[in-house]
């Protein structure tokens, strides 16, 4: 049984522990505050962009001229993007993102069409817990906390490239989806090839707009930038999610130092009492003693 000593040692041990994970907790708090306005800042631009890419689309008199982002083929080889962090202490988000990538490769190797699987790692995390299970082709380890588009692009000019070298029959992506502070969902999209916009509603009015030189060059010149916004965007969700991820298993942490606390406050005083009593126990005995 340890010592009344080795309690309070303890407690002064779990005490620093718990200031740690309590600056911890609010450190990530404002982080999650800034990553959570920045992905709302981008949802204009990124609604834009797509209301105009689908405008662009439709104003192209058949597929005949479009883009080569545009192409569907059979899917032999697939880049894999996994989004992930680059540090740990967030939970199971990077645990739950793995999962669903091994997952994913599972189902591309089941189907009817085998795929080679090849993948391409954002965050050292992701790439030390998948390097093993998939080819690694490219790892981007300098991702912030704060990603700017300038960092994002890179990475879509791999895969774009990738794609229409034919290198990658196919991009998908896997990363934490932000839901809400206490939910972070792994999801699986496809980023190449692009869907191909739907067609404008019966009834929609037609924007009525003048393309310069043509609506063929100004689509080709759109479509990298969409798809540079929207794995921008993916980017943005995995760090919201990680800063969420983040606070709330520090508060977690915070909360189960202090109940340890009171657990080890409430053993530290009983053996404080059962030494006090039995030195009066001692004094007693040897009053006793003496009077005999």
């Amino acid at each position: 049984m340890p010592s009344a000593r080795d309690t309070r040692n303890r407690i002064k041990g779990v005490e620093s522990t718990r200031q740690i994970t309590r600056a911890m907790q609010l450190v990530a708090t404002s982080k999650m505050n800034r990553a959570q306005g920045a992905v709302r800042a981008t949802r204009p631009y990124a609604d834009k962009i797509s209301e105009v890419l689908r405008h662009l689309a439709n104003a192209l008199p058949s597929e005949e001229g479009l883009h080569p982002l545009f192409e569907t083929r059979r899917e032999r080889n697939v880049a894999l993007v996994v989004l992930s962090t680059n540090r740990g202490l967030c939970g199971a988000l990077n645990t739950n993102v793995a999962r669903r990538a091994l997952e994913f490769a599972e189902e591309a190797g089941a189907g009817e069409e085998e795929s080679e699987m090849s993948m391409v790692g954002v965050g050292k995390v992701g790439i030390r817990m998948l390097g093993r299970s998939l080819p690694v082709v490219a790892s981007f380890l300098e991702v912030p906390d704060r990603p700017r588009i300038t960092d994002v692009m890179p990475i879509a000019r791999l895969v774009v490239d990738g794609f229409e070298s034919r290198e990658f029959d196919a991009v998908h992506v896997v990363y934490p989806k932000f839901v809400n502070t206490l939910t972070q969902r792994p999801e699986h999209v496809q980023l190449l090839p692009v869907k191909r916009p739907e067609a404008l509603e019966a009834g929609e009015r037609r924007p009525d707009y003048i393309y310069e030189p043509n609506a063929e060059t100004v689509l080709n010149m759109l479509l990298p930038r969409y798809v540079e916004m929207y794995l921008y965007r993916l980017v943005l969700e995995t760090a919201a999610s990680e800063q969420s991820a983040r606070m709330v298993a520090m508060r977690n942490a915070t909360d189960n130092a202090s109940d340890l606390i009171d657990e080890l406050t409430l053993s530290y005083n009983r053996q404080r009492q059962a030494s006090i009593t039995n030195e009066m126990i001692d004094i007693a005995a040897g009053a006793n003693a003496l009077a005999q």
